[in-house]
C-alpha cells in the first residue's frame, strides 16, 4: 500500500529505527525520544511494539515521561502489542498528552505517514 511506501521511505531517509529489545527501560525510551527530537528531519514519530517479553505498560510510562521531559510537539501515533497492553493504554489515554494509540499496524502506519504528509 502506499502508506507502507512512505513508511519505507521516512524509515530510510531519518535512520532513526531502534530496537529496544525484551528488557527495556522506561530511560530508554526517553533516550530513544530525546535521539529522535533532535533531528530535524523527524517530522513524527511512530511506536510499534510488538511482542510477548515486552511490558508495555513500561514503554507506555517511558513514552509519557520523554513526552513531558522533552515537551514533544512532533506528532505521535503508538501501537502497542504485548504484555500488559491495556494497562499501557490506559496510561496513554489518562495522560493528557496529544498521543494517538491505535491498535491496528495497518491504521497505525497509515495515521503516521498522514502526519507528515
Amino acid at each position: 500500500a502506499w502508506y507502507q511506501r512512505r513508511v519505507r521511505e521516512a524509515v530510510v531517509s531519518t535512520q532513526s529505527t531502534g530496537d529496544v529489545g525484551g528488557k527495556v527501560q522506561e530511560a530508554q525510551v526517553e533516550k530513544a525520544f530525546n535521539i529522535l527530537t533532535q533531528d530535524p528531519a523527524v517530522k513524527a514519530i511512530f511506536v510499534n511494539i510488538f511482542g510477548g517479553i515486552v511490558d508495555c505498560k513500561v514503554i507506555a510510562s517511558g513514552i509519557i515521561s520523554a513526552c513531558q521531559k522533552t515537551a514533544l510537539e512532533l506528532p505521535l501515533v503508538v501501537r502497542l502489542k504485548g504484555s500488559n497492553m491495556d494497562a499501557a493504554r490506559d496510561l496513554l489515554a489518562s495522560s493528557g498528552l496529544k498521543i494517538q494509540a491505535i491498535d491496528q499496524l495497518n491504521e497505525a502506519a497509515e495515521a503516521a505517514v498522514k502526519c507528515v504528509m
